[in-house]
């Protein structure tokens, strides 16, 4: 047995990284990664494990193991930062994350001494800014991503006719965290390796809520107040990073301070913006032309280049240039209204709303039918879900709109799922 699984344990390990709906394509290099971070037994325990979190009886009876054993397995694997541990309902439980956001981060946001972090960054480099396979499918596959950017809310106006929303605000999510961890950049660390990071601040990623309790109890985050978090939310502010956090209302579990020129979700934006690989704000700075002197520090500070200068078209003054904003390449952070000193220019919201997730399960479900994974999630590869879990994941999918429904029901096939659709779109029918 422990030999069957030695000798298949990483192509194991890579089938059950791609169940998540941001998987990881296969390559050369991503198996040279999961060997830096998996040996070949924990990889193939690992790649048994169900995609719901779990309990220790759960991975013992898996593993055919006893429980004792298996506990030891587990906490080795989330103290590495593989698996994340949680308390759910007064009872320890495990998961493993996906990839990205997950443990390829993990693996930087502390220094370590147990792992190659030089080859480690390397490697990464390679898979992520090299090869483009990974990248085009976990930003660019389906219409929901998993990240979001947040509003600098230095950029709006003290009174405003905007409509921001607390989940918009990167302080309410600070403010409302019931646990806050801080870690080193992931992507200015692993720039660092290769002599390519830039003068932002490292130590500044942020974790919150069951991420952060896990990342701080085995020492890859340390906890700080809200008081400090919010400080440092304004240092990034005025070193002009981007917020770009998890993709949901409630619950968030990161947001990541970004540079364009190191972070993988920014250079993804400027990479494939046509392609809007990262949810924006609900925001778009506005020129005000008449009174844009062409100076360019908009320009210079945008992350995904988004604003130009151009020629102001002015017969009197034939030398005038002005900015001219690219709408459907912005991310509506807000940076240019920062950086404009004549204050010329201002925030206006998008004419449609952007839809933002309510929490993990939505967001998990939403990205597993836009990706064909639907039946990874109910149907896991170990057995089915938990009464409650298989509730909420039908929930989710019975509030989508018609053309999601339907989506999900080709993927799941499956008479049950059509039946509760339909009763509810009729019921729905009969409110009216």
């Amino acid at each position: 047995m422990t030999h069957h699984l030695v000798r298949s344990g990483y192509t194991a390990l890579v089938d059950r990284i791609n169940l998540f709906p941001q998987g990881a394509p296969p390559s050369d290099t991503l198996y040279k990664i999961l060997k830096i971070l998996f040996s070949e037994k924990d990889a193939a325990l690992v790649s048994l494990l169900p995609i719901k979190p779990f309990t220790v009886e759960k991975a013992a009876r898996l593993w055919k193991i006893k429980t004792s054993e298996a506990g030891k397995i587990l906490d080795n694997l989330a103290a590495r930062a593989i698996l994340l541990d949680m308390e759910e309902d007064e009872k320890q439980t495990y998961v493993l994350p996906p990839p990205m956001a997950g443990f390829f981060e993990f693996s930087l946001m502390r220094l370590r001494g147990d792992i190659d972090q030089k080859t480690l960054s390397e490697l990464f480099y390679q898979y992520l800014n090299v090869e483009d396979d990974f990248v085009k499918s976990l930003f660019t596959d389906g219409e929901t991503h998993l990240g979001r950017i947040f509003v600098q809310e230095t950029a709006l106006p003290a009174e405003t006719h905007l409509c921001v929303l607390d989940y918009e605000r990167a302080t309410e999510v600070i403010k409302t965290a019931s646990c806050r961890g801080i870690s080193i950049c992931y992507c200015r660390h692993k720039m660092q390796h290769l002599g390519r990071d830039c003068n932002a601040p490292k130590e500044i990623c942020m974790t919150f809520n069951v991420s952060a309790q896990s990342l701080v109890k085995h020492g890859h985050a340390r906890p700080v107040s809200m008081e400090e978090c919010l400080d440092l939310l304004h240092v990034a502010y005025d070193q002009k990073l981007v917020q770009f956090g998890s993709n949901v209302r409630e619950k968030v579990n990161f947001i990541c301070n970004c540079c364009g020129c190191c972070c993988e979700a920014l250079i993804a934006a400027r990479r494939f913006g046509l392609l809007h690989p990262v949810h924006t704000t609900n925001f778009l700075p506005e020129v005000q032309v008449g009174d844009c002197t062409g100076c360019g520090e908009c320009v210079n500070v945008c992350p995904v280049e988004a604003m130009s200068i151009v020629s102001a078209n002015d017969p009197r003054m034939p030398k005038k240039k002005k900015a001219l904003l690219h709408e459907e390449i912005c991310l509506g952070c807000g940076l240019c209204i920062q950086a404009c000193q004549g204050n010329h220019i201002i925030f206006k919201s998008r004419s449609q709303r952007v839809i933002t997730p309510l929490n993990s399960v939505h967001l998990a479900v939403v990205m597993a039918i836009d990706k064909g994974k639907l039946q990874n999630l109910i149907f896991d590869n170990q057995a089915l879900f938990s009464h409650r879990a298989m509730a909420a994941i039908l929930g989710v999918i019975l509030k989508l709109p018609p053309v999601k429904q339907a989506m999900a029901n080709r993927q799941m096939k499956s008479r049950y799922l059509e039946t509760l659709i339909r009763r509810t779109n009729i019921k729905e029918k009969s409110i009216r």
